[in-house]
């Protein structure tokens, strides 16, 4: 039966609930922002080049003139608050309704810890997959691109690029387990 998948891509919401949700969703968004900052300052540790010569491209717009560490410590919360939103809006989705508040409140704190530490596991074994791939590896595949953004050192500019994209891999499958294994309670309690 397919209603149950409609309830979440077209949800009826209990207007009690909506304030909450938009709390928890607005409150992923601010968590997901602040971790993006804080992975961007170490992945520009590792390469500049890839704030330097793509990112900054990217969010040209963020650049207000205050330098590299600034300019990358935005483009590390712009990279990542709207998953936070969206990840916060499924938790939010999945635990508030019909649950005590408080109770509810932890499962979803419960479920944001689980986005954390697989988004952080996943990166970190990009970093080390970078690590294996060696300054000697096969970019062969990257080539045309590194040529066009003229990268000068492709192990660093390689290895972050590894721990960005494992680190998004890493917060959908937290996001995954998490609905999974953190359900409502039992017992419906209206507030």
């Amino acid at each position: 039966d397919s209603a149950p998948m409609l309830r979440y891509l077209i949800p009826q919401i209990a207007r009690a609930d909506l304030p909450g949700m938009i709390w928890v969703s607005l409150s992923g968004a601010v968590i997901a922002g602040g971790y993006g900052t804080i992975h961007d300052q170490f992945t520009y540790s590792i390469s500049p080049e890839f704030f330097t010569k793509l990112k900054f491209q990217q969010f040209y717009y963020a650049d207000f003139g205050f330098g590299d560490r600034v300019f990358a410590a935005l483009v590390g919360f712009l990279a990542t608050w709207w998953a936070g939103l969206i990840i916060g809006w499924f938790l939010a989705r999945r635990l508030l309704p019909g649950q005590p508040r408080a109770h509810a409140y932890r499962q979803i704190r419960s479920g944001f810890s689980c986005v954390f530490a697989v988004g952080m596991l996943a990166g970190l074994l990009g970093y080390c997959y970078g690590l294996w791939r060696g300054p000697d590896g096969d970019y062969s595949a990257y080539e045309e691109a590194l040529w066009a953004l003229r990268i000068d050192d492709t192990w660093s500019f390689m290895r972050v690029a590894y721990i960005h994209n494992a680190s998004y891999l890493g917060g959908l499958l937290g996001l995954i387990i998490a609905l999974v294994m953190i359900r409502p309670a039992t017992v419906s309690v209206t507030n």
